[in-house]
């Protein structure tokens, strides 16, 4: 028999896609470290039809990509995704593309140390709220 574990469901968090060019991948997750994100899941792949020119800027669109995936609270959503924009240099034609996916739940292992951080943010969030009512 086994032992009956606690499985920890986490709500409220969006999972930030990014796919930018190959070799961005890391400036981009650093971004979104400092903005506050724990961490990110970086994958490969290839884009089709990328190979196309882009109209009249002629940029030749490279098809190796780097995806990178990162969940965030949707209280840090709006600043990770931002830093993430400016690092992939997502303004320029051709860099990538980024969206956000409302996630219903996750579940995951968080170290007790976190989860105990968590409650005290929730916390402190709601009695400021309270304050300003």
């Amino acid at each position: 028999m086994s032992a009956q574990k606690e499985m920890t469901i986490l709500t409220g968090v969006s999972l930030i896609t990014c796919m930018v060019q190959k070799g961005k991948g890391e400036a981009v997750v650093a971004a979104a470290r400092s903005a506050g994100a724990q961490g990110a899941s970086i994958h490969f792949g290839r884009g089709a039809g990328v190979r196309e020119r882009l109209g009249l800027l002629s940029i030749t669109v490279e098809a190796e990509k780097e995806v990178i995936q990162i969940m965030v609270s949707k209280q840090q959503e709006e600043e990770v995704f931002a830093e993430m924009f400016e690092a992939g240099q997502l303004d320029t034609p051709g860099m990538g593309i980024m969206f956000v996916t409302p996630l219903e739940k996750a579940a995951a292992y968080i170290p007790p140390h976190v989860l105990e951080r968590i409650e005290k943010d929730r916390v402190a969030r709601k009695t400021n709220r309270q304050e300003i009512l």
